[in-house]
């Protein structure tokens, strides 16, 4: 067991009683026992993986199926093979949406995402639809940023192949009913996928207990290096599923007539391996077990519970006000550019996010072209909401 979580900060470089950092969501500070293992690899044990007996190629290839166990037990998925690499959450999307639709999408056939997602969990879904003749159907929210489920309901028929949702709105911070929607989406036969960027580093997540088809998150979120994510795959559908790209270790035979691609996870993963990232995010998902995702999950609502009281005492409104939500607090100040806001807190020693969030429809559901958005990580401490929301005021009392 890591020490307690009011002293995780010493784990992070990046951390400084200077800087109060509250862009988690966006990426997430490094622990130094990912750097650590990422410093090893290359000053230690760097060589190439799955292409030659050395020894030292042997280690490197160890120690990136190594990792691909690590997140495996992260998640709770059935094998290892389950879990590809990708370079994020977005690749990790594209490839479900290039993959699956080549197999599985015809015209007429229909998936069903919500207003509030990510470009991510958008744009892949839009562009597949466009190039298959299917049709994008859209999942309302309430005010309060809350999937209108009878409504969802009434989007599923025969039509339906594919639901993909966020697990966590990046925006919102809602936190859906996933194991509603997702018995539910079965109940009508179609297939589910999940965008966790905003989940994984912060909930507990078991896949097999969650019945979901597929997962996506990124390392960056999850304390990791970038460059790297992660599209995990009930076997049976993967085996199903053609890859996307061609090149050296996801083959099996190549002739000059044709080519056989190699089983899982390979299939998918074309080209030398990210292998220090790999290893990185290996380092991450053991670094958050360790600590016990339960222990975030419970710390960090404690920190968004905190920090939403005492933002009741600014004249901000908040963006997303469900009962289920995770560590993030998106808001408005009537009469002050979220841009504006940022800047100004950013010279008194506080990062924020400002912006539209890579989610152009959740902006336009609720009235607005942007907002500021602070979300909350592990080294996060109650102290410094209290320093936040004070240089908040002061910031909007020299407006």
């Amino acid at each position: 067991m890591l020490d307690a979580l009011s002293t995780l900060r010493d784990h992070f470089p990046m951390v400084s009683d200077n800087q109060i950092y509250l862009d988690s969501a966006a990426t997430a500070f490094t622990p130094q026992v990912v750097i650590d293992a990422m410093t090893d690899f290359y000053s230690n044990r760097y060589g190439t993986v799955n292409r030659a007996v050395y020894e030292k190629a042997r280690v490197a290839s160890e120690l990136y199926h190594q990792a691909r166990i690590q997140v495996q037990h992260l998640l709770g998925a059935a094998e290892p093979e389950e879990i590809i690499f990708t370079r994020g959450t977005t690749a990790s999307l594209n490839l479900l949406a290039s993959s699956f639709g080549q197999r599985f999408i015809r015209p007429g056939d229909a998936i069903v995402i919500s207003e509030i997602e990510h470009h991510s969990n958008i744009v892949p879904w839009q562009m597949l639809c466009e190039q298959k003749e299917a049709v994008l159907r859209i999942v309302p929210v309430t005010d309060s940023g809350e999937l209108i489920f009878e409504e969802f309901l009434r989007l599923l028929d025969k039509h339906v192949k594919l639901v993909s949702l966020a697990h966590v709105s990046n925006v919102l911070g809602t936190i859906h009913p996933v194991k509603k929607i997702i018995d539910a989406t079965h109940d009508a036969g179609a297939l589910i996928c999940l965008d966790g960027a905003q989940a994984a580093p912060h909930l507990p997540i078991n896949v097999q207990e969650l019945d979901v088809d597929f997962y996506a998150f990124s390392g960056h979120k999850l304390y990791g290096p970038t460059g790297i994510g992660v599209l995990y795959g009930k076997r049976h559908l993967l085996e199903q599923m053609p890859p996307i790209e061609g090149g050296g270790d996801m083959i099996d035979q190549v002739t000059l007539a044709r080519s056989t691609y190699a089983g899982l996870p390979t299939k998918f993963e074309a080209g030398t391996p990210m292998t220090s990232q790999a290893i990185g995010l290996g380092a991450a998902a053991d670094f958050l077990q360790k600590i016990g995702m339960e222990q975030i999950a419970r710390f960090e609502n404690e920190l968004l519970a905190y920090a939403t009281k005492r933002l009741k005492d600014t004249p901000v409104t908040l963006l997303g006000t469900a009962p289920e939500k995770g560590a993030i607090l998106s808001f408005t100040v009537p009469g002050v550019h979220p841009l504006d806001l940022a800047t100004l807190l950013d010279c008194r020693g506080v990062s924020i996010r400002s912006g539209h969030h890579c989610s152009q429809p959740t902006m336009e559901r609720f009235g607005v072209t942007a907002c500021a958005r602070a979300s909350f990580g592990i080294y996060n401490t109650f102290e410094e909401i209290d320093k936040f929301i004070s240089l908040l005021a002061s910031v909007l009392n020299d407006m």
